[in-house]
């Protein structure tokens, strides 16, 4: 079941993006396995067989956030949690249904704005080493310019190239308004609302990115997660409290403690 809802966003552009729209990580390096453990694989079904699309992120143990544009009305859906290789059976990872898929009412492909869909497991997950929920940033929180954060994901390695068959990582700093704004940038494309990350020409996101988090780790050491990458960023910490108080969004009363949250 795919719904639409209402809720008021923001976008955080990337200008690597200009240059590889249908860009694994590309640049980047294999992850630690599991060293990133709210990072989700979003599966559909084709020919009897699961193929990976997007990824995403664990927000609580029966919600995930995920990109609108990886989402389609046509297919199945399944989410696979606690993965590294994607070819491989592996210990503590497990494959989940879904329930409800609800899409941005205001989703728009043109512009790319509102890019953001939210997903309810079948079921809730058990939380392990493996499996783990995202921290949210503060509400309003804006990174400085080149504050360290990380791209994930299992998307292609070059355009039009495979897609990875490991987690791979790469570093993509924030770039401040002043230098995003710029005609060479985004110029008014990009609002004082949005965040961008990248732009060395090396290092981007790609095709199977799509949906995964901007991994930033917090002064007190706890991995945040900003955005949700789509072929730009959706900026997360505008709508931590729609995430957190949503009525649609909120998980069991048994399950809440593991509720994506400010990590302090």
């Amino acid at each position: 079941e795919i719904k639409t809802l209402s809720l008021s966003l923001s976008l955080s552009l990337s200008h690597h993006i200009q240059n590889s729209i249908q860009t694994r990580v590309v640049g980047g390096d294999n992850a630690v396995p599991h060293s990133w453990p709210w990072q989700i694989s979003l599966q559909y079904l084709k020919d009897d067989t699961w193929r990976h699309t997007c990824g995403g992120t664990l927000i609580s143990s029966n919600f995930v956030l995920t990109a609108a544009h990886c989402i389609s009305n046509t297919l199945t859906y399944r989410v696979a949690l606690g993965k590294h290789d994607l070819t491989v059976d592996e210990e503590g990872s497990l494959f989940v249904g879904v329930d409800t898929i609800y899409v941005h009412e205001k989703w728009n492909s043109f512009l790319v704005r509102n890019d953001i869909a939210l997903i309810k497991l079948a079921e809730p997950v058990e939380l392990s080493d493996t499996i783990q929920v995202a921290c949210l940033p503060e509400k309003d929180s804006v990174l400085p310019q080149d504050y360290s954060c990380f791209v994930t994901g299992w998307g292609r390695l070059w355009t039009n190239g495979p897609i990875a068959d490991e987690l791979q990582q790469g570093l993509q700093p924030v770039v401040d308004y002043a230098t995003c704004s710029k005609s060479d940038w985004w110029s008014y494309m990009v609002t004082k609302s949005m965040v961008c990350a990248g732009g060395d020409g090396i290092i981007s996101s790609c095709n199977g990115d799509s949906g995964g988090p901007l991994n930033c780790q917090a002064e007190n050491g706890a991995w945040e997660v900003h955005g949700v990458k789509p072929t730009v960023y959706t900026r997360v910490s505008p709508n931590t409290d729609w995430i957190n108080q949503s009525r649609l969004a909120r998980p069991p009363k048994e399950a809440r403690e593991s509720w994506g949250s400010v990590c302090t």
